[in-house]
């Protein structure tokens, strides 16, 4: 059977029509050098800064070096594996988390993946880790008071939704359970909080997740962890994966408290990364860009326009002092970063006082807009009376004769040191808050020995409670004052009748 020379030509076209080719092309280099959880490849040559990229045995990196013969790789896993001559292959991904109300209620790593045992997290989208803070067009100005539950802060230092309040001090000085409680308080506020513990061990984060979830306050809370048993790159990436799981809420419309504990952690772990991939280092061994990568994150932290939703993403940054000196490196850095400073003192702590706040040198940028008329109203003394008293008792302890003005002065500083004073994980809320400092500055708690006064406190919230509710209510709901203030004054002045001192 002879086949003609056409029959074949449209055999072939035909074939040639049909043909698909299907060729995957994908940048391939190769380890060059490996150690340190630092990974050097040559030929990835389109490699982007920031770029996950993927070893032959399946973990994951992060491009962060890109020089002229050679890419450096971060290893985002365990890399006693990964030998010198493996492949290693872009993404084309940016580095991402899972984000989304999925992740409320669990404890995850900064890659997203849970390690509290619940099993795993089904979540619908990711975000990137870096992304840029919103523009001076999409903010509004900070005017809604973020209730801290802690009277020191909510009288002197005020927090409003969308700020960055540093929270700086020793390590053992109350920093955790400052945050912690302000956490507690945002049960009935309508916000959701993000705890990030970098460098922590495991035992004091299991502690904290366990005081969160007795309180209730795990049902709107995300625990992003990196113990500092973990890598280097892990402590470095997770506030970063903090702040992008807020911001996914912010962007929709809702509030959120981030708290990053603590910073000067992530500041060593980055210099330790920066000084294996061969940056030079500057002062302190710390890179250049140390202020750089301060900035990035609390930038992020706004107060979102009516435009863009009207949500707000909260910072509570901590930095860890080495005896007290907040004029080192990181503290001055992350300063000037934010709008203001908590700062606790050891002295006041081992003293009693706890909150060991220290009122001369804690600050609010945003102040009274911050705060609610009735708040506003009676803390504005506060400050004044502290910082006299402060003076006047180191001045008293010679012990000279003082006049009735000096003696009085002196009173009223020592029951307002009393009266600031709070217990652990026993947030308190506005109302009460404004009743027990009306009861200070308005001179009601003068003739009660100091030592009668937190109980003095704690008979008067029950009084209100139950005796006079209405009064408690309209402060709550006005955010104001009583509009008849002889309502309060006459409730406090019920109270005192029935309260007994205690017989010395």
């Amino acid at each position: 059977m002879s086949i003609k020379a056409e029959e074949i030509s449209a055999l072939i076209k035909k074939q040639i029509e049909s043909y698909q080719s299907e060729i995957e092309v994908s940048d391939v280099g190769t380890v060059i050098q490996v150690g340190d959880g630092i990974a050097r490849a040559h030929g990835l040559d389109n490699v982007m800064a920031g770029e996950l990229v993927e070893f032959s045995n399946g973990v994951m990196g992060l491009a962060q070096n890109l020089e002229e013969n050679n890419v450096g790789i971060v290893i985002l896993g365990p890399f006693r594996e990964i030998k010198e001559g493996d492949s290693v292959r872009r993404t084309g991904r940016i580095m991402e988390v899972p984000v989304g109300p999925e992740l409320i209620g669990r404890v995850v790593n900064p890659l997203g993946q849970p390690v509290d045992g619940l099993g795993p997290i089904e979540t619908k989208k990711t975000r990137p880790i870096e992304s840029a803070a919103p523009g001076v067009m999409d903010r509004k100005s900070v005017h809604e008071p973020l209730q801290t539950g802690i009277k020191a802060i909510d009288a002197l230092v005020p927090i409003g939704r969308g700020q960055r309040e540093l929270i700086i001090g020793d390590r053992q000085t109350g920093k955790t359970s400052v945050a912690i409680d302000t956490i507690l308080n945002q049960a009935d506020q309508d916000m959701i909080c993000i705890y990030v513990a970098i460098g922590q061990k495991e035992s004091t984060v299991r502690g904290v997740v366990e005081t969160l979830r007795k309180h209730g306050a795990l049902d709107y809370t995300i625990v992003v962890t990196a113990s500092a048993s973990q890598p280097a790159p892990m402590l470095f990436l997770a506030p970063y994966a903090g702040v992008t799981m807020g911001e996914e809420f912010m962007y929709n419309g809702k509030h959120v408290l981030v708290v990053y504990d603590d910073l000067t952690k992530q500041a060593s772990a980055y210099r330790e990364l920066s000084l294996l991939l061969k940056r030079p280092p500057g002062r302190e061994a710390y890179p250049g860009d140390v202020f750089y990568l301060h900035s990035r994150l609390l930038e992020r932290a706004a107060k979102l326009s009516d435009a863009k939703g009207s949500g707000s993403l909260t910072a509570l940054p901590f930095i860890e002092t080495q005896a007290g000196d907040v004029s080192a490196y990181i503290p001055t850095n992350v300063i000037s970063i934010t709008d203001g400073q908590i700062f606790l003192q050891s002295d006041l702590f081992f003293s009693g006082v706890r909150p060991a706040i220290n009122a001369g040198l804690s600050v609010s940028r945003v102040g009274g807009s911050a705060q609610t008329k009735a708040m506003k109203k009676v803390s504005g003394t506060l400050r004044l009376d502290l910082a006299s008293f402060r003076e006047l008792e180191a001045f008293a302890q010679f012990g000279s004769d003082l006049d009735k003005a000096t003696q009085a002065k002196l009173n009223r500083g020592a029951r307002t040191v009393e009266v600031l004073k709070q217990g652990l994980n026993k947030p308190i809320k506005m109302e009460k808050q404004v009743a027990i400092l009306y009861a200070l500055t308005k001179g009601f708690i003068d003739d009660v020995p100091v030592e009668d006064v937190t109980r003095f406190e704690e008979e008067l919230f029950v009084f209100l409670d139950h005796n006079r509710k209405e009064v408690l209510e309209e402060i709550r709901t006005t955010g104001a004052l009583p509009k008849d203030e002889e309502t309060l004054k006459d409730a406090i002045l019920a109270f005192k009748k029935t309260f007994v001192p205690t017989e010395k």
